[in-house]
């Protein structure tokens, strides 16, 4: 655990016992407070970023579709073809959400691991997103940085196709650690994404929560609302950046998504098939 400038040992081992927690807060307040000089000065060179996992144990993950303006304008353009755009305006505007499964969380990459595009797809991309962990009762629990990976060509083929474009083998990614914090983030929270190729930029781009149309109490709410997640569940809520139509990732980029006060989560990009079983 991080807290202003140093770190502390957390004596649980468990991330599903440690989001459990209803008093996680003030627990781990208590740690900061009742340490002494040795437990605060663990220092960065204990750990590397091959050893930071995703912050995710046995949770799903799910995300909601079309929360931006500019994830609305994306998906009806690339639909139109096959008629389906104006389901995106509709989604847009209507009473609920779209809200979607998209990883188990052994498919989950974490900082510094890679995320995969899709053998058949020619269009992909990643989709930057401020994703918030729900305990059991659907409170918030605190906020990670995530990137929604997307193969637009087959999502805009058909909408009924969302599944295959967005749920395969390491599309998502979560990291680099859990903000913990209860209350709503401001809207002038930055999101900020930066795709790197053969050492130059090629794309970057940014939003804010302000451009976020609908509460993150309300996302919470659907989801839960027949759904039940004894060991809490991740929700990603959407992204505000859609590079342009003509960009699609290939093998060897590199993606940066930062979100302020939460971190920065790298990924390198690669292009092959499931991953092995154990």
């Amino acid at each position: 655990m991080e807290f202003g400038g140093h770190y502390y040992r957390v004596p649980v081992t468990s991330l599903n016992a440690l989001y459990a927690r209803e008093d996680l807060q003030s627990y781990l307040i208590s740690i900061i407070e009742n340490s002494d000089d040795v437990e605060r000065n663990v220092s960065e060179s204990d750990f590397s970023l091959a050893q930071i996992l995703a912050p995710i144990e046995s949770q799903s993950v799910w995300a909601a579709g079309v929360t931006y303006y500019r994830s609305r304008s994306a998906r009806m353009a690339e639909a139109k073809d096959a008629g389906g755009g104006s389901f995106y305006d509709r989604v847009y505007t209507a009473k609920r959400p779209e809200l979607f499964f998209k990883s188990n969380p052994e498919h989950v990459a974490g900082p510094g691991q890679q995320v995969h595009i899709r053998r058949d797809a020619k269009w992909s991309v990643p989709e930057p997103e401020l994703t918030v962990l729900l305990d059991a009762h659907g409170r918030i629990v605190g906020y990670t940085v995530g990137n929604d990976m997307s193969s637009r060509d087959i999502e805009g083929e058909n909408p009924l196709y969302l599944p295959q474009a967005k749920v395969y083998d390491r599309s998502c990614a979560l990291g680099p650690c859990i903000l913990v914090a209860s209350e709503p983030l401001p809207v002038t929270t930055p999101i900020h994404i930066e795709i790197a190729r053969a050492g130059s930029r090629v794309f970057s781009g940014s939003t804010t929560l302000a451009e976020l149309k609908r509460p993150i109490a309300e996302l919470a709410e659907y989801l839960f609302l027949e759904n039940s997640f004894p060991l809490g569940v991740f929700l990603m809520t959407g992204t505000g950046v859609v590079p342009p139509d003509e960009f699609s990732l290939v093998a060897g980029d590199k993606v940066r998504i930062t979100i302020d006060p939460i971190g920065t989560l790298e990924n390198g990009v690669v292009q092959c098939g499931p991953l092995p079983a154990d």
